[in-house]
């Protein structure tokens, strides 16, 4: 098991929820994804993810289509822009543009820094855009952060 960073939140100042949020993780890279389990577990608050392994699943997720019939319509989504079949930019605009979808928050995560990329993701109405550390700690922290403020902070939309 990785090991939290020195600076993490302490569980017990996290205000209770009455049930764990959901969480659809939009991630193609296995390290990334046991890297966010690991940094939610940290923080002992963790939400229920499920994780979406390329754009296209993603989107069958949301649709509830086949396998994913039963599937739990998320609170929060973070998303990954360079992702397989159905890239970032195109999920999020699908999201964004479906009255049953827009209002879950989209963080999206990147390596991408460029101005003119993430201009054009908040253009395509992303909540929140952040870089992907690319550093085990600094990773963590971003999480953690995430976490704190987008499940502690935000008062998220009813489903």
């Amino acid at each position: 098991m990785l090991a939290a960073s020195k600076a993490s939140l302490d569980p017990s100042q996290l205000r209770p929820r009455p049930k764990p949020l959901e969480l659809l993780l939009v991630e193609d890279n296995p390290g990334d994804v046991r890297l966010a389990e690991e940094a939610f577990k940290a923080t002992g608050a963790m939400p229920h993810m499920h994780v979406a392994r390329d754009g296209a699943e993603a989107l069958q997720y949301l649709r509830k289509e086949a396998p994913f019939e039963d599937a739990v319509r998320p609170d929060i989504i973070l998303l990954d822009l360079n992702l397989p079949k159905v890239n970032g930019r195109e999920v999020l605009k699908a999201i964004k543009t479906d009255p049953g979808l827009l209002r879950i928050p989209v963080i999206v995560w990147t390596t991408a820094r460029s101005d003119r990329e993430v201009a054009a993701v908040y253009e395509l109405h992303a909540n929140c855009c952040v870089t992907k550390p690319v550093e085990l700690d600094a990773f963590f922290r971003l999480i953690q952060a995430a976490q704190h403020f987008w499940f502690e902070v935000a008062t998220l939309p009813s489903s």
